[in-house]
């Protein structure tokens, strides 16, 4: 039934979509040399591999932490809007049309930091990832949550302090999930993204 309800959305939205990412594309490439997606290394469904599609938000070739701050060099002015507004997620419909992802479902995190996971906490592992979710809703923006910390590490501040939090929302969206609730968070999400 979920995967069904994931189809029809999809399907459903792709008239909305798919204009918006034309445009959305042809800024990326307007303003920034380099590719228009960027291909994320993240882990899926029972820790399998796969590779989440974002549009490029930051410069080609530039190195430094997974975890970026407000003011970060390596972000384009375009990636800015681009995050600011959530658009940087939409070809993750392309994620869920293929099967490597749901529309709700908890968040697909990097291979770096599901290797320090728990056992308890790689339950999130069973199900799908999804493009949003209870975390995604409450650390949707996580640069803020650092900024307001202000810790001398980001990565670490996000690791100790950050991620255990969002995985326990995760566990808790995987022991109670419900299509109900699934629509409930599809509802938040869009009044968040429309407000």
């Amino acid at each position: 039934m979920k995967r069904l309800i994931d189809l029809a959305l999809c399907v459903l939205s792709l008239p909305v979509t798919v204009p918006i990412g034309v445009v959305v594309a042809a800024l990326v490439k307007a303003t920034s040399r380099g590719p228009v997606l960027y291909r994320a290394r993240r882990v899926g469904r029972y820790g399998r591999p796969i590779e989440v599609l974002k549009f490029r938000t930051m410069r080609v070739d530039c190195t430094g932490p997974s975890v970026t701050r407000s003011g970060d060099h390596r972000i384009t002015p375009a990636g800015r809007f681009l995050r600011a507004t959530k658009m940087d997620e939409l070809p993750q419909i392309v994620n869920v049309l293929r099967g490597d992802m749901s529309i709700v479902g908890p968040r697909p995190e990097d291979p770096k930091y599901v290797a320090s996971y728990t056992p308890e906490q790689r339950q999130v592992l069973s199900v799908r990832p999804g493009i949003t979710s209870l975390a995604f809703l409450r650390f949707g923006h996580e640069q803020e949550w650092i900024e307001r910390a202000r810790p001398p590490d980001a990565e670490s501040f996000y690791i100790t302090e950050i991620l255990p939090e969002k995985l326990a929302i995760e566990l808790r969206y995987v022991r109670e999930w419900s299509v109900r609730g699934d629509l409930q968070i599809l509802a938040r999400t869009l009044t968040v993204l429309l407000s």
